[in-house]
């Protein structure tokens, strides 16, 4: 296979075992600051997937609440394939500690009464949420919390 320039291009998706939580990639920065990437992955690759509104709410959900848990969030982003996230953390290379920050602001989506920014004028797609959704996906993630460091089948 031809190497690619963006990193999950790379991985064999055929043999990870969602949920995890992957290191994905490091870089450091001109003035000394490094950047972790991390794979946060909730479903299993080409088996299953996160449903839109769902995806929208827990996303909206996990971006506000996590930076109650940590200053190092530059970004929570989904992932196209709806099967997951990246994490990206400045100057943060502590793995075990994000484990916990994630357990947390997945807790926080339990907890919930409502989608934060869930209106025309925050949201590109106001009308796309589910916080039903979004606290299924939470929950069915921190059940196997301790699958989260076991990457490869």
């Amino acid at each position: 296979m031809t190497k690619m320039n963006v990193e999950s291009f790379n991985l064999d998706h055929t043999k990870v075992a969602a949920p995890y939580v992957r290191l994905a990639g490091i870089k450091e920065g001109k003035n000394g600051d490094v950047v972790h990437k991390y794979d946060v992955r909730f479903k299993q690759p080409n088996k299953e997937h996160m449903k839109m509104d769902a995806l929208h709410s827990i996303e909206h959900l996990m971006a506000e609440n996590i930076r109650n848990h940590t200053d190092h969030v530059v970004d929570m982003s989904p992932m196209g394939c709806q099967t997951g996230f990246y994490l990206t953390m400045i100057n943060h290379d502590n793995y075990e500690e994000v484990l916990i920050i994630l357990e947390k602001t997945l807790q926080d989506v339990l907890e919930a009464t409502e989608v934060p920014a869930c209106n025309e004028v925050q949201c590109g797609w106001a009308a796309n949420h589910s916080l039903e959704g979004a606290k299924e996906l939470a929950k069915e993630m921190l059940e196997k919390r301790n699958e989260w460091s076991t990457i490869f089948a």
